[in-house]
């Protein structure tokens, strides 16, 4: 081998110094998912999914691209522009609680990542879980234990 060959010790060093994905937060040396459920790659919030659509009874549609806004760093795709108004009025109504992170997770003190294709809405307030079987798994108390846990761990990571 010449000098500038590398081993296969050199490539397994190199592809765990590599930067994590765009969007990503770091803590440590654990990579975070992605806030709001995030795609990586382009930092759209939920996926590409509408968020107001998830309170319509309609949730989860396809956003458009053109139909978008800057929110929490984070580009928001809707289905129409009644969606981006509502959405832009009052965020806070429509954007996931916990910043998109599962709650079971959180209610634990990690950060989860959710899909945003496993939503459940209590009341006004709506969630994203890992998968189905963590969505069945909530229940009042435990999604009551998340959002007490929420502010520390948000203020923690930085989130």
């Amino acid at each position: 081998m010449g000098k500038n060959s590398l081993t296969r010790r050199g490539v397994l060093s190199l592809a765990l110094a590599w930067p994590a994905a765009p969007g990503a937060a770091e803590a440590g040396n654990a990579v975070l998912p992605d806030l709001y459920a995030a795609d990586p790659l382009t930092g759209i919030a939920l996926r590409g999914r509408d968020a107001v659509s998830y309170a319509l009874g309609d949730g989860p549609v396809p956003g458009r691209e053109g139909i978008e806004m800057l929110w929490a760093g984070l580009t928001w795709r809707f289905a129409g522009p009644a969606n981006r108004a509502a959405f832009a009025h009052d965020p806070e109504v429509y954007a996931p609680r916990l910043g998109g992170y599962d709650p079971l997770g959180v209610a634990d003190g990690r950060l989860v990542g959710a899909d945003p294709a496993v939503p459940l809405r209590r009341g006004d307030l709506l969630y994203l879980f890992r998968n189905p079987e963590r969505r069945a798994a909530a229940d009042p108390a435990l999604l009551a234990a998340a959002e007490a846990r929420w502010p520390a761990l948000r203020q923690r990571h930085g989130v």
